[in-house]
């Protein structure tokens, strides 16, 4: 099914895509990093979902003085309403389909990337392609915290073999299952096998999915030494006991989600096991009634809830 592309790394068409909304401070960080790369992507596709906060103006700016004049190619889409990140991701991949690119380099608008970090995505890709299998469908890079740590809510899910490759002398690449979109290499073979992710699915788990569904039949590589910072907020992971008013729109998206994965891609077991999950962390945690009154007419919802997949087109 796959492929590995045998022109050299810095001759490759990659397209990096970057989705923003209303984080322009943090927004011109990641434009100053993808700057900087040893390897310059071919194209840099910045989604901006609508944002409020002045990003538009700044992008109207931004292409008037591209930087990278002539040797990237710069397309800013500017959506007309708020898509959030799942469907932010979903149109860069498609653009990035259209552009012909070989490969689509995805992440968000606060992540930084090192100035290595697609020189050593794309190698690392290619030798585990070339030393394990050609259906390596992903490679992802180490995402650490604004302090150098290991950032919480990134790690990917390894596979039960997931030092095979580092006992095949490739110590820097890790078998992975799973991983988030803050740095994912995809190439364009996967999103003509396997689609796009999920639009519908706003925000919350439109990784997790894409990335598992990509890896049914391979795994995909995490690339330890492409390293990229996520200047979020608190470094620490997630999980239904932290609902509160502020963040329980962005978990009802998790569990509607998540649920609807588990019904119509896994089983019937498999979604009721996910439903007492989130209710015994809810109850245990401590979270307010009617907050888990909304969180259950989400594992309702998630019953009807079953977007089909979306294929590029040219």
């Amino acid at each position: 099914m796959g492929k590995v592309i045998n022109t050299p790394v810095n001759q490759q068409n990659v397209a990096a895509v970057v989705v923003t909304f209303n984080r322009l401070a943090k927004l011109k960080k990641v434009l100053a990093s993808l700057e900087a790369q040893t390897l310059l992507p071919k194209a840099l596709i910045i989604i901006d979902n609508a944002s409020t906060d002045g990003t538009a103006d700044y992008l109207d700016e931004y292409k008037n003085s591209f930087p990278l004049e002539g040797r990237t190619e710069l397309r800013i889409v500017t959506l007309a309403e708020n898509v959030g990140g799942a469907g932010g991701f979903s149109a860069g991949m498609r653009e990035g389909y259209r552009m012909g690119a070989d490969y689509v380099w995805i992440f968000d608008d606060d992540g930084y990337p090192a100035p290595d970090a697609l020189e050593k995505l794309l190698q690392g890709y290619e030798r585990a392609a070339t030393a394990f299998s050609p259906d390596i469908p992903f490679a992802c890079s180490l995402i650490k915290y604004i302090d150098g740590t290991i950032s919480e809510m990134n790690n990917p899910e390894p596979t039960w073999d997931w030092g095979r490759l580092r006992a095949m002398g490739l110590r820097d690449l890790v078998l992975i299952n799973q991983a988030s979109f803050v740095s994912v290499l995809i190439p364009r073979w996967v999103m003509e096998a396997y689609g796009l992710p999920y639009k519908e699915y706003f925000i919350w788990f439109d990784d997790a999915e894409y990335t598992r569904r990509i890896s049914g039949d391979c795994p995909g590589v995490q690339v330890l030494d492409s390293v990229v910072v996520h200047d979020m907020g608190e470094n620490k992971g997630v999980n239904f006991s932290m609902i509160n008013e502020k963040n329980a729109w962005k978990f009802a998206y998790g569990i509607r989600n998540q649920g609807s994965y588990r019904l119509h891609h896994k089983s019937l077991v498999h979604y009721l096991l996910f439903c007492a999950q989130v209710r015994y962390a809810m109850r245990s945690g401590g979270v307010d009634k009617k907050l888990r009154c909304q969180m259950y007419k989400k594992m309702v919802e998630a019953i009807r809830f079953n977007p089909s997949i979306d294929y590029p087109q040219l």
